[in-house]
C-alpha cells in the first residue's frame, strides 16, 4: 500500500515513524541516509522505518516506452548479438550447436540479473560480464530444476487425480510462471520458486497489477512470435534463424526487466526497500545531502503546518543570530510576521527586514510594512539615512509617492552631515513633479541641492533638472552624450 507524505499531500512518503504513525517524504528529512536506511523522526526523534523508492516510482505500465528502450543498450544489445551471431558464423554444425547451447546459458543468466538488478532500483541494465562471469550460474541451474520440478507435478497430478486436476495444475503452473520467476531470481532458490503457498501469496500481494503485467507479456510474446514467423517467411533460413533469435532475445529481456521493475514497484508489499539508484535519477539524489539549511527549512514547513508558529519564529530568530543577513531567513521572517500582523517584532527587526526589501526593489512590501508600524507608532522613522534613500527609491517605482515623502521627510534636519541629502531631496522632487504634479515644491527641494549640496556630484545636474521643472517637464536630469571631442583629436 502507498502513503502518501502527512506534510506533503500527493508525495510518495519514504519514512514511517510508528510511534507518531506519520509518514515523511524525502522533503520533510533531507539529512536522512536512504542508503543505511536510518532516520530519526523530527518529532519523537525515534528511529523510522524506511519505505524505500517503490512507494513513489510510476507505475510500470506508465513507462512502456522505457521497457522497449532497455535492451538497446550497449550491455545487453552486445549480450544479444553475441549469443545470437555468433553460433551462426561457427562453420561446424556440431560446434554451432554447441556454442549456441552454452551462450543461450550466458543469455539465461543475463536475464535474471537484469530481474535482480532492476528489483534493486537500477533502472540501467547490469554490465556485460553480469552475462560471461562466472556469478549467477547457480540461478540458471536452479531454473532447470524448477522446470524439471514444474513438469514432474504435472504429471504426478494426471497420474493421482486425473484430468480435470492436471488441467487445473497446468491453468497455475502457466498463471504463476512470472511469479515463480520473479521469486527465483530473489530467493536463489527452486524450492520457494514452485511453492504454490509463495507463488500465491506473491501475486496476492501484487494484486491486479500482476493479471495486467500478465497480459503485457502475453502480448509480448505474441508479438515475438509474430515477429520471428514474419522472418521466416521473408527471408532465407541463413539471414531468418539469427533474426529470429535476436527478436526472441530482446523481447525476453523486455519481460525480465518488467517483472524486475514489478518486484520494485511492490517492495514494501513484498517485504524488502530499495532504493532508486543515482546513477538512474542524479539529481534526485542531491536532496539527501546532509545539509543543515535544507533540515531547517523542513522544520519550518512542518511546524506552519501544525500551525506552530511561535515555534517557527524562534527557529528563524535562533538563524539570524547565527547569519544576521540571511536573505532566505529574512524573507521568511518577514512573511510570518506580517501574515501574523506582528507589529512589535516588525519594528525590532525593521532595519534588517527593510534593507532585504529594498535588495529586492519591492517597494510594495516596504509600503505594507511601514503602514503595519505606523499603525501601532504614528512617529515611526528610519534612523539609517542610506537605508531610507533605498527604500524611497523602490518606493517610487512602485508610485507610492506619499510614502516617499513621508520618509524624506525633514531629511537635511535629521541627518545634516549625509551624503544621502541630495539624493534623498532629488528623489523627493521627483516625486513631487513626475508623480504629483506640485512643480513648485519640486523646484523648492533642487534649489536646496543647489544652494546646500555644493560638493556632491548631483549638483551638476540640478540646473537641468530645474529647467525642467519650469516647463512642467517630467524630472529626467542630462541626456547621456555620446559625440566626440573633435578639439582633442
Amino acid at each position: 500500500m502507498n502513503h502518501d507524505c502527512h506534510y506533503h499531500p500527493g508525495e510518495a512518503a519514504r519514512w514511517h515513524c510508528s510511534e507518531c504513525q506519520v509518514h515523511y517524504c524525502s522533503r520533510c528529512l533531507p539529512e536522512a541516509d536512504p542508503g543505511s536506511r536510518q532516520a530519526l523522526c523530527p518529532k519523537c526523534n525515534k528511529a523510522m522505518k524506511y519505505l524505500g523508492s517503490g512507494n513513489e516510482v510510476v507505475p510500470f505500465w506508465q513507462r512502456l516506452g522505457s521497457f522497449f528502450r532497455y535492451p538497446f543498450h550497449a550491455a545487453p544489445m552486445t549480450v544479444i548479438a553475441i549469443c545470437t551471431f555468433v553460433p551462426a558464423l561457427m562453420q561446424s554444425a556440431i560446434t554451432s550447436i554447441v556454442m549456441g547451447a552454452l551462450l543461450s546459458l550466458a543469455l539465461l543468466k543475463y536475464n535474471y540479473a537484469v530481474i535482480s538488478h532492476t528489483a534493486e532500483g537500477h533502472m540501467m541494465p547490469p554490465p556485460l560480464s553480469m552475462a560471461f562471469g562466472g556469478a549467477g550460474i547457480n540461478t540458471v541451474v536452479m531454473q532447470f530444476l524448477v522446470i524439471a520440478a514444474v513438469i514432474a507435478i504435472i504429471m504426478a497430478s494426471g497420474m493421482f487425480g486425473g484430468p480435470i486436476v492436471m488441467m487445473l495444475v497446468i491453468a497455475f503452473a502457466v498463471l504463476a510462471m512470472p511469479a515463480s520467476i520473479m521469486i527465483l531470481a530473489m530467493e536463489q532458490s527452486a524450492g520457494p520458486a514452485i511453492n504454490p503457498i509463495n507463488l500465491a501469496s506473491l501475486i496476492a500481494r501484487i494484486g491486479t497489477p500482476y493479471f495486467l503485467l500478465y497480459g503485457y507479456l502475453i502480448l509480448l510474446m505474441l508479438a515475438s512470435g509474430a515477429a520471428q514467423q514474419f522472418a521466416f517467411a521473408h527471408f532465407p533460413a541463413t539471414i531468418s534463424q539469427p533474426v529470429s533469435g535476436f527478436l526472441s532475445s530482446t523481447f525476453t529481456l523486455i519481460l525480465f526487466h518488467m517483472l524486475g521493475y514489478l518486484l520494485f514497484q511492490y517492495q514494501e508489499e513484498l517485504g524488502f526497500v530499495a532504493e532508486l539508484q543515482e546513477e538512474d535519477n542524479g539529481p534526485m539524489h542531491d536532496m539527501h545531502h546532509r545539509d543543515r539549511t535544507r533540515r531547517v527549512d523542513a522544520d519550518i514547513d512542518m511546524h506552519l503546518k501544525d500551525g506552530h508558529y511561535d515555534r517557527v519564529e524562534s527557529i528563524l530568530k535562533e538563524q539570524l543570530k547565527r547569519d544576521a543577513h540571511n536573505p532566505a531567513r529574512l524573507g521568511q521572517l518577514y512573511k510570518l510576521l506580517m501574515a501574523r500582523r506582528d507589529v512589535e517584532q516588525l519594528y525590532q527587526y525593521h532595519p534588517r527586514l527593510l534593507a532585504w526589501l529594498a535588495e529586492r526593489n519591492d517597494g510594495e512590501g516596504i509600503d505594507e510594512m511601514i503602514s503595519a508600524i505606523l499603525e501601532a507608532e504614528p512617529t515611526f522613522r528610519l534612523e539609517d539615512p542610506e537605508l531610507a534613500v533605498r527604500c524611497a527609491n523602490a518606493l517610487y517605482h512602485r508610485k507610492h509617492y506619499k510614502m516617499v515623502l513621508r520618509l524624506l521627510q525633514d531629511f537635511h534636519k535629521r541627518f545634516p552631515d549625509s551624503q544621502e541629502v541630495a539624493p534623498a531631496y532629488l528623489l523627493a522632487a521627483k516625486t513631487l513633479a513626475n508623480g504629483m504634479g506640485q512643480w513648485e515644491k519640486a523646484s523648492a527641494f533642487l534649489t536646496f541641492i543647489r544652494r546646500r549640496c555644493l560638493t556632491h556630484p548631483l549638483h551638476e545636474q540640478v540646473d537641468t533638472y530645474l529647467a525642467q521643472a519650469r516647463q512642467k517637464q517630467p524630472l529626467q536630469g542630462p541626456k547621456a552624450s555620446f559625440g566626440i571631442d573633435e578639439s582633442g583629436l
